[in-house]
C-alpha cells in the first residue's frame, strides 16, 4: 500500500482520554501510515481529566480543551487549526460533538455506531449533508485486506447470484454482570442512555451487519429479531438472533452475543451464491476461503497468489505476517486522508478510496432500531425505518 505524505493532516480528538480503550486505538491507527498528527483535543467531560490526558500525549496545553464546542470554535479560527476530528465518545455524544465540527467545515472521523438513537442519526445525516466537510465512519473490519478481496470477488460475479449470507459476532466478556463492578467499558455499553436501546446488537451487531452488506453489496428489505438480556438486571440485550431478507431475494442470518463463553472477537462471515461461496473469520484475518461449486475449497491469503488488487492496495507487510485490527483502522484513516486531500484540492474522491459513510451509519442505526422494534413485538417481520 503506497502512501504519499503531503504533510500530515492536523487531527483533533473528542473523547478518548485516560482509561478509554478506543481512543488509544484511533491514535495508533491515525499514525500508523503517517498521515495524521494529533494536535488538539477535548478528551473527557471532566476538565481535569481532559487536561491530564492532553499532558500524557504531550500536547500544547493551549490546544487541550474542557469543552468540545469551545474546541470547535477556537480551532476553526486558528490559521493552523485542526483539519479533521476523531469522535470517540460514548454513542450518545457522537451527534452533538460531530455537529459542532461539521458546521465549521472540519472533517469528521466518527467511531461506530453513528448515534445512540435513530432520530439523532437522521439529524447527523442532515448535518453532514449541509456541511462542506467529509464524514467517515470507522467500521474498521471493512479495512481488512481479505474483506476487500471478498468484496471484489462478489462484485466481479465469482459467486454468481447471491442466495445466503450468514454473519456472526460472539464474545464472552459480559457473561457476568461486569457493569456492576465499576468496569468503565461495561458500564456505559450496558446503559441505554449512553449506548442506545441496543446492547450487543448495537455494539457488535452493527459491525456484523455492516460487514455483511459491505461484502455482499445487498440491501436489507426486512428483518425478524429475537433479542435477549440473559444477565439478570441488564437493561440492554446481550444476545441477538436476527433473520434477514434482502432486496432481490437473498436471505441472511445474524447472531451477535456478548455472553458466549469461549469466544473473544469471533466475527465470521459466509456468503453463498449459485456459483460458489466465501468464508472469512476475523480471528484469522489473513485467510479467505473460496469454494467454487463442485470444486475443492481454495485458501486465499493476504499478500500471496490469488489475492487481487483490492486486497493488495491495503496490504502493508509481506505474506505470513499477521495484519488485522489496528491495520484495519489505519486503512480507514488512510482512506480518509486521501479523501481529505482530494477535497482540499477541489477534486473528487478517487473511486478506489473506500470508507463507510454517514449513510452507512444511518443504515446501521436503523437496523438496530428495527431489531429492537421487531423483538419488542414478539419477533415479527419489520422494515428498517430509514
Amino acid at each position: 500500500m503506497e502512501r504519499q505524505n503531503a504533510g500530515r493532516i492536523r487531527l483533533g480528538m473528542v473523547g478518548g482520554g485516560r482509561d478509554a480503550f478506543i481512543g488509544g486505538v484511533h491514535r495508533m491507527a491515525a499514525r500508523l501510515d503517517d498521515q495524521f498528527e494529533l494536535v488538539a483535543g477535548c478528551f473527557s467531560a471532566t476538565a481535569e481529566k481532559s487536561q491530564a490526558s492532553g499532558a500524557d500525549l504531550g500536547l500544547d496545553p493551549d490546544r487541550v480543551y474542557d469543552d468540545f464546542a469551545d474546541m470547535a470554535q477556537r480551532e476553526a479560527r486558528l490559521k493552523q487549526g485542526i483539519e479533521a476530528v476523531a469522535i470517540v465518545t460514548p454513542n450518545h455524544m457522537h451527534y452533538p460533538a460531530a455537529r459542532e465540527f461539521l458546521k465549521r467545515g472540519i472533517h469528521v472521523i466518527c467511531d461506530k455506531p453513528l448515534t445512540a438513537a435513530l432520530p439523532e442519526a437522521k439529524r447527523m445525516l442532515q448535518a453532514a449533508q449541509r456541511s462542506e466537510a467529509l464524514f467517515i465512519l470507522t467500521h474498521n473490519y471493512s479495512g481488512y485486506p481479505m474483506v476487500r478481496q471478498a468484496r471484489e470477488m462478489v462484485a466481479a460475479g465469482e459467486l454468481g447470484q447471491l442466495r445466503v449470507v450468514q454473519v456472526e459476532y460472539p464474545q464472552d466478556w459480559l457473561t457476568e454482570a461486569l457493569e456492576t463492578t465499576g468496569a468503565k467499558q461495561a458500564e456505559w455499553r450496558t446503559d441505554p442512555a449512553r449506548s442506545g436501546a441496543g446492547g450487543s446488537i448495537g455494539d457488535i451487531g452493527t459491525h456484523a451487519y455492516h460487514l455483511a452488506g459491505f461484502v455482499s453489496g445487498l440491501q436489507l428489505e426486512a428483518l425478524c429479531a429475537d433479542l435477549q438480556s440473559f444477565v439478570p438486571g441488564r437493561r440492554v440485550d446481550d444476545n441477538a438472533h436476527v433473520l434477514l431478507r434482502y432486496v432481490g431475494g437473498a436471505r441472511g442470518m445474524l447472531w451477535s452475543s456478548q455472553v458466549a463463553p469461549g469466544n473473544e472477537n469471533a466475527l465470521r462471515l459466509r456468503v453463498y451464491g449459485d456459483k460458489g461461496g466465501l468464508s472469512w473469520a476475523q480471528e484469522e484475518p489473513n485467510t479467505l476461503w473460496h469454494s467454487p461449486f463442485g470444486e475443492p475449497p481454495r485458501r486465499l491469503t493476504r499478500g500471496n497468489a490469488g489475492a487481487g488488487a483490492a486486497a493488495a492496495r491495503v496490504t502493508r507487510i509481506p505474506a505470513g505476517h499477521p495484519e488485522g485490527y489496528l491495520e484495519g483502522f489505519a486503512t480507514l484513516y488512510t482512506e480518509a486522508a486521501a479523501a481529505i486531500r482530494a477535497h482540499a484540492a477541489g477534486a473528487p474522491v478517487p473511486p478506489e478510496v473506500i470508507y463507510p459513510t454517514v449513510e452507512d451509519g444511518l443504515a446501521g442505526v436503523a437496523f438496530v432500531e428495527a431489531c429492537v422494534r421487531s423483538s419488542d413485538r414478539g419477533g415479527v417481520w419489520v422494515k428498517p425505518a430509514a
